[in-house]
């Protein structure tokens, strides 16, 4: 694992049948750290969706990365969000598929896009990554703050929120609750 200021964790999968398993655990752990646990539950869910996906359709390493921001740098509106990224070496970016009801596979991409605040690719120099964001529930203000520096307040999120309209911006294939 690669940790960056505390803000930023990295980890590198083989692409054997262990990593969906192992990238789960990693996230629920940093998450953890963070005092993010009520974000673990729909990130392992979203996360083990991307890794899969990466071990059907590509060969070669797997990337995790989770980047936590506190609503003061890079969002417009002041939100807080997590951002997990997932890196393959394949450049094709996902297709969404129309799963029929007996289907057992082909409904991952529409589980990322109803749960997560935004979502999106961007191809890589050795690949694509595809990437989601979760909003970051605000501070429970009866809960006392950690004062080390390393640590966040324990927040709560609902495990799915259902999203209604979508809107395609930007040049990395992003989309954009509405």
């Amino acid at each position: 694992m690669i940790d960056t200021e505390g803000d930023c964790a990295e980890w590198t999968f083989p692409a054997e049948a262990t990593a969906a398993r192992r990238a789960r655990a990693a996230v629920r752990d940093r998450l953890t750290a963070w005092q993010l646990e009520g974000l673990g539950d729909i990130a392992a869910l979203l996360v083990s969706e991307l890794v899969t996906n990466a071990l059907r359709h590509a060969t070669g390493p797997i990337v995790v990365r989770l980047t936590r921001s506190d609503g003061t740098v890079g969002e417009a509106d002041g939100t807080a969000v997590l951002r997990v990224e997932v890196s393959d070496p394949l450049p094709d970016p996902p297709r969404e598929r129309s799963a029929r009801p007996e289907d057992e596979s082909g409904r991952g991409l529409q589980l990322l896009a109803s749960a997560a605040r935004r979502w999106g690719t961007r191809p890589g120099d050795n690949g694509k990554t595809v990437w989601f964001e979760l909003t970051v529930p605000p501070m429970n203000p009866g809960r006392p703050r950690k004062t080390d520096a390393g640590s966040r307040d324990s927040m709560t999120c609902p495990l799915v929120r259902r999203l209604e309209v979508f809107a395609q911006d930007g040049p990395e294939n992003t989309w954009t609750v509405l």
